[in-house]
C-alpha cells in the first residue's frame, strides 16, 4: 500500500538536496507517492504568493509534507514562511534530535538528545507586536496558554515513554517571567506527575545553555517554549557538527512537516556541494511518523557508515572531497545493501 506525501522541494540548495533524499527513500522501496508542491521564491515568480492555496490545500488533504530549505524575501510584507505553514496547520510540536554521527567537527562524542518546541504561541506571534511613540519604542506580546503548555508537555513525555527516553528537563524563565513562562512551569510540573517512571527535571534557560555547553551528556529530552526552544535547538544542533546534521518534524494533530532546518544556501546553490544530511534526517523522522521505524533506522545507520567509511564521497562542509551526489550514490548503495 502507498503513501502520498506532499513535496516542496525548496529554494537554492533545495532541489539538490531533496533529489538526493527521494534517491534514497525509492532505494528504500517506501512506497511513497510524491505530490510536488511549489512554496518560496519558486512559488512567488509562479503564483504571486510564497504559498499558494493549491499547496495549502495538498498538504490538508495527505497529511504529511518533506520540506527543502525555503526563503522568505527580506522587506516589509513578507512573513516568515515556516511559521505561517505551523500556524495555518496548528503543527504545535517542533521535535529536533540533536545525535552524533562519526567525521563531523563535533566537540562531543555519544550525543543523543531531543528539544520539543512549542510551536504556535510565545513570543514569535505577530499579534501583539507594534511600534509606539512615533517609531521609537517596539511591543512585542508574549503569549503562553495552559492548552498550549500542556499539549507540548504532554507530546514530550509521551514521545519520551515511547521511545525508552528516561528524563524531561523543563526550560524556562519563570524566576523573572513570572506569568507567560511561570504557567509554563506550573504546567508542566502538573504533567510530570502523571509520569511518574519518567524523570522530571526543571531548569532556568540561561542556565540550560551553560549546561549545555559543559555537560550536554545529562540532557535526554527538553522541552521548553517557543523562543527559547528555536535558541536551545540551534546550541545543540551546534553539538553535534552544525545545522547540516540537524532535522526538524513539526506535528499536529491532523498534519505533519519535515524538514532540513538550515537555510537555503543561495552562495553554493547549483554546485552541487551542499550536505544532504539534514533533510535525510528529515526524512527518517518521517519514515518513523509513518510507522517505518525501521526504514528510518536503516538511513541513519546508512549516514553513519558513509561518514565512516567513505570520506571521499562526503561533502566538503564535513571534510569530505565528495558532492552532494556521491553522498547519495553511496548512501543509497549502503541502504540497498541492508535492505
Amino acid at each position: 500500500m502507498s503513501q502520498s506525501i506532499a513535496v516542496i522541494k525548496g529554494d537554492g540548495i533545495g532541489p539538490e538536496i531533496m533529489e538526493a533524499t527521494l534517491r534514497v527513500l525509492d532505494a528504500l522501496d517506501c512506497g511513497l507517492e510524491y505530490h510536488f508542491i511549489d512554496a518560496g521564491l519558486t512559488a512567488l515568480e509562479k503564483h504571486g504568493t510564497l504559498i499558494p492555496q493549491e499547496s495549502l490545500d495538498t498538504i490538508e488533504k495527505l497529511g504529511i509534507a518533506l520540506k527543502g530549505p525555503l526563503t522568505t524575501p527580506i522587506g516589509k510584507g513578507f512573513s516568515s514562511i515556516n511559521v505561517q505553514l505551523r500556524r495555518h496547520f496548528d503543527l504545535y510540536a517542533n521535535v529536533r534530535p540533536a545525535v552524533s554521527f562519526p567525521g563531523t567537527r563535533s566537540r562531543y562524542d555519544d550525543i543523543d538528545m531531543i528539544t520539543v518546541r512549542e510551536n504556535t504561541e510565545g513570543a514569535y506571534l505577530s499579534d501583539g507586536q507594534e511600534f509606539v511613540d512615533g517609531g521609537d519604542t517596539g511591543l512585542s506580546v508574549i503569549k503562553v496558554t495552559r492548552k498550549g503548555s500542556e499539549r507540548i508537555v504532554r507530546y514530550a513525555f509521551e514521545l519520551a515513554k515511547n521511545n525508552g527516553r528516561k528524563k524531561v528537563t523543563a526550560v524556562h524563565k519563570a524566576n523573572i517571567i513570572k506569568t507567560s513562562s511561570g504557567l509554563f512551569l506550573d504546567v508542566a510540573r502538573e504533567i510530570a506527575k502523571e509520569y511518574p517512571e519518567i524523570e522530571f527535571q526543571e531548569m532556568i534557560v540561561d542556565n540550560a545553555c551553560m549546561q549545555l555547553v559543559m555537560n550536554p551528556h545529562q540532557f535526554d529530552v527538553v522541552v521548553t517554549t517557543n523562543l527559547f526552544g528555536d535558541i536551545l535547538s540551534d546550541l545543540c544542533a551546534g553539538l553535534v557538527g552544525g545545522l547540516g546534521l540537524a532535522p526538524g518534524a513539526n506535528i499536529g494533530e491532523n498534519a505533519a512537516i519535515f524538514e532540513a532546518v538550515h537555510g537555503s544556501a543561495p552562495d553554493i546553490a547549483g554546485k552541487k556541494l551542499a550536505n544532504p544530511c539534514a533533510l535525510l534526517l528529515a526524512a527518517a523522522q518521517m519514515l518513523d511518523h509513518l510507522g517505518m521505524n525501521g526504514k528510518g533506522t536503516t538511513i541513519r545507520q546508512g549516514i553513519r557508515d558513509v561518514l565512516q567509511r567513505h570520506r571521499d564521497r562526503v561533502t566538503p562542509d564535513m571534510g569530505g572531497s565528495g558532492t552532494t551526489d556521491t553522498f547519495a550514490d553511496a548512501l543509497v548503495e549502503q541502504v540497498k545493501s541492508a535492505s
